[in-house]
């Protein structure tokens, strides 16, 4: 496949994806980008999002809560702190990331709770991208 990339997705449970894609799509934490070949390397952090993945059989998506994505000119691997298949992905799951987000909010520093928030309203974005 011209312009293909190498990409890996694992996450603390499980090893979601390993496969040749054409694009990679990235909720990151500064902003959305999209990788392909020749990208310049590039290591960022990740947003709860949507991770989409484009490749000649087909596009899959992956919910993911946060993590790290390592873009080369010829891969991305992402690790994530959780990761779905969107398809697994339920309302009732989200809702509990955001239910345990919540807590931990109560218990942050006060220098920590806008970046607490902006977590759950990731979160609660997510959930809406779900229910579409």
């Amino acid at each position: 496949m011209a312009g293909a990339l190498q990409f890996d997705l694992v996450s603390p449970e499980r090893r979601l994806a390993s496969l040749q894609v054409v694009e990679v799509q990235i909720p990151g934490a500064d902003g959305d980008l999209t990788a392909m070949e020749g990208h310049a390397p590039v290591i960022t952090t990740l947003r709860p999002g949507v991770l989409k993945v484009v490749s000649a059989e087909a596009t899959r998506s992956f919910a993911v809560t946060g993590g790290f994505a390592e873009i080369t000119a010829s891969g991305v691997s992402v690790l994530a702190e959780r990761a779905v298949p969107l398809e697994e992905a339920t309302g009732a799951l989200i809702d509990s990331y955001v239910a345990e987000a919540r807590e931990q909010a109560a218990l942050a520093a006060a220098d920590d709770r806008d970046s607490m928030e902006k977590f759950i309203q990731d979160l609660i974005n997510l959930r809406s991208v779900i229910a579409a």
